[in-house]
């Protein structure tokens, strides 16, 4: 099953390629992390719960970053192995500068699933898929926008500057001149 897509980013490059190249920035966007071991800067292990429908698949997840060209390039092979499933995937982005400003992303993935999962077929298996796809990718933009610094609650509309955006000062004895 192949999917593919294009993804713009209010973030310079070099922001969106530190999340992206950040196992720990990307452990935070995949659905159903129950733990994450990084090994190095190119080989990282997920334990994951995926969620498919009513239940969910229990799988240990390598990632092998297999090539890179920074600040534009990457690609990753994965491997997933858990009860009643088998999954290869390999997926890769290429950034850019979009017209708009900020970054553009088009990434690619080829996902292979085996076993009693996988016969489920891709007419069931691409909307699950799919929606998972728009879970990390929503995800990602969130870390994108951490890591940029955008303050909490300003994807919300809640601007900076408002009284929303901040905690009450916690309130202390004050100081008077009256005598009781």
């Amino acid at each position: 099953m192949n999917v593919s897509g294009e993804r713009t980013f209010a973030a310079p490059r070099s922001i969106v390629w530190r999340v992206l190249n950040d196992p720990s920035s990307m452990a935070k966007t995949m659905p159903g992390v129950e733990s994450f071991e990084i090994h190095d800067d190119r080989r990282w292990t997920a334990n994951v719960k995926i969620p498919l429908g009513l239940g969910g698949l229990k799988m240990k997840v390598d990632m092998d970053k297999v090539e890179e060209r920074e600040l534009e390039f990457a690609k990753l092979a994965i491997k997933g192995q858990g009860v009643g499933a088998m999954m290869n995937m390999e997926t890769s982005f290429t950034l850019g500068d979009a017209p708009s400003g900020g970054t553009s992303m088009q990434w690619a993935a080829d996902v292979k699933i085996a076993g009693p999962v996988g016969s489920m077929g891709q007419r069931v298996l691409q909307p699950i898929v799919n929606q998972q796809v728009q879970h990390v990718l929503s995800a990602l933009d969130s870390q994108i926008q951490e890591a940029q610094g955008t303050p909490h609650g300003a994807e919300e509309g809640v601007s900076p500057l408002s009284p929303e955006a901040y905690e009450a000062e916690p309130e202390g004895p004050t100081s008077s001149t009256e005598d009781s």
